[in-house]
């Protein structure tokens, strides 16, 4: 007898239905599954059989063929051993074929019959209630995660035998159920720190609420001991809590990876991620045998904080010029490509040398060779992707002896809330939110100078190395300075500010020329 269970799988971040076809029929017993199958798919088998047989299921001694379909689409994992199982079943006529129309079946299955959680749950219910589907039955573990998905009855099983029970209409088992609202006021980034526990740094301050109010990726340059790495934790508390469905697609990835923690059915805290200097290119990107996403992907609708950014490998700083650029990452491998999305802000830190004490000629014990050797670990055109660079100066002992108010990181966020959702207005018939997402062609549609900010411009090409990608990001740059200031248009004072964060961290040759009134900050910060 023949059936068909309806199944899925994940290519990249993004689920598909894969049809889980059993035909049983007379001749010589044996169990074979065809299908583009990798080695833990075919080991299902064995599994299988031995969970039917332990749950008071007996195997008839018959031929039994499983085709996974379609074909040509490499089959990974271990969700489609309840699939086979409830497909032999129905084909034993145990359980009427029309029990499971419309129903989508994953899970793994232990020897004893167990349903165990398996990873990726959460995409493919998310594509499956696209194609018409209108009822899952997953572990009970990953109930909650798949429950997330609207407009589809997730229904919890933890045996093989209740899943026939069920079926059957022998049990009742009531449909998961998950508060998405109460889950997402959960999202408090407050454990980070505070942008009031920062002394100083009030320069550091207003190119991190730039950065964030544009998405914009940044660069700290500064002695160790400034305070690089503790701005860089605060950062998520100035942006704006999760969206649902930045959480959705967040999630997706965390459950693709198999990160999503025991009980944890949603992302409900913007990623902040701060690989070692040691991680490999693949670890950073993703990849592998069987592709997994990397630190940039689960970085996705969040912070990459790289510190000490010179000291991570040359191939892997590499790897991430492309990602910055197209906000995805693409693996190609002989069964497929993979594709995973890269929305993140990078935010790194450096030192100025390798001693991390320079400009301090007191302390600072390299050589100019050592100090150029240490800086041309960054390429130009790494460098060139970065929007904004800070340098960082060492606080004052009076910076940390004044009793005085800073902004807290609730204050600071409202402005950020207030630009972005000026950019989401002004994007909305686009396929992006931010300024820092805007291409050439979107640039000059969206981004106009008046003649006196033109002039402006003029002279920074001829006085500065302003390339026509830095032209670009330094308008960008103005665009969300001017959302801050809820100005419709882009004046002086924003773009002198703009060239200020641009071009702090290049060569010295560049800085003696930046002579425009404002571009050196001070007085504009009043430091």
């Amino acid at each position: 007898m023949y059936s068909k269970v309806t199944s899925g799988g994940v290519l990249g971040v993004e689920g598909l239905l894969i049809q889980v076809e059993t035909d049983i029929n007379d001749g010589l017993p044996m169990f074979h599954m065809v299908g583009f199958l990798s080695a833990c798919v075919k080991e299902a088998g064995e599994r299988v059989r031995t969970a039917l047989k332990n749950s008071g299921f007996q195997i008839p001694p018959k031929k039994i063929t499983i085709n996974l379909s379609p074909a040509d689409i490499r089959k990974e994992g271990t969700a489609y051993d309840l699939p086979i199982a409830i497909g032999i079943m129905v084909s034993m006529g145990l359980i009427p074929n029309d029990k499971i129309e419309n129903t989508l079946i994953m899970g793994e299955l232990g020897l004893d019959g167990r349903i165990n959680a398996v990873s990726g749950i959460l995409p493919v219910v998310h594509h499956a209630v696209k194609q018409g589907i209108t009822r899952c039955l997953v572990p009970a573990e990953n109930a909650e995660e798949a429950a997330l998905i609207q407009n589809i009855e997730v229904i919890p099983l933890r045996t093989l035998s209740e899943a026939e029970s069920y079926l059957n209409e022998k049990a009742v088992i009531e449909p998961a159920f998950v508060d998405v609202e109460a889950l997402l006021d959960q999202g408090d980034m407050g454990e980070l720190g505070d942008f009031a526990d920062i002394k100083g740094q009030e320069i550091l301050k207003r190119g991190m609420e730039i950065a964030a109010a544009g998405m914009h990726n940044i660069l700290m340059t500064g002695a160790a001991g400034s305070g690089k790495s503790m701005i860089a934790k605060c950062l998520p508390t100035i942006l704006p809590r999760l969206t649902f469905e930045e959480s959705i697609d967040i999630t997706k990835i965390y459950s693709v990876a198999g990160l999503l923690k025991k009980g944890q059915a949603m992302i409900t805290k913007r990623p902040f991620r701060a690989p070692h200097h040691t991680v490999s290119a693949i670890a950073l990107t993703g990849g592998g045998a069987i592709p997994k996403p990397g630190e940039i992907s689960l970085s996705h609708n969040g912070v990459l904080f790289l510190d000490e950014l010179p000291e991570f490998g040359r191939n892997v700083l590499e790897v991430m010029r492309q990602p910055l650029e197209d906000r995805e990452v693409t693996i190609a491998r002989i069964q497929g490509k993979y594709i995973y999305p890269a929305g993140f802000m990078l935010v790194a830190a450096r030192n100025p040398c390798p001693c991390g004490m320079y400009p301090d000629l007191n302390k600072c014990t390299c050589t100019c060779r050592q100090i150029r050797q240490y800086n041309a670990r960054l390429s130009r055109p790494l460098l060139d992707r970065i929007d904004i660079n800070v340098n960082v100066r060492r606080i004052d002992c009076s910076d940390l002896l004044e009793d005085k108010r800073a902004e807290t990181s609730a204050e600071i966020r409202e402005r950020v809330l207030a630009a972005q959702n000026i950019q989401k207005e002004r994007y909305r018939s686009e396929s992006i939110n931010f300024n820092s997402q805007l291409d050439g062609k979107r640039t000059k549609q969206y981004i106009s100078l008046g003649r006196a900010e033109q002039e402006l411009v003029r002279e920074a090409f001829e006085h500065t190395e302003l390339s026509a990608r830095g032209y670009n990001r330094v308008l960008k740059i103005a665009r969300t300075i001017a959302d801050l200031a809820g100005s419709i248009g882009i004046h002086e004072e924003h773009l002198k500010e703009a060239l200020f964060f641009r071009y702090q961290n290049l060569t010295e040759e560049t800085e003696g020329n930046m002579q425009y009134k404002g571009m050196k900050g001070g007085d504009r910060y009043g430091v």
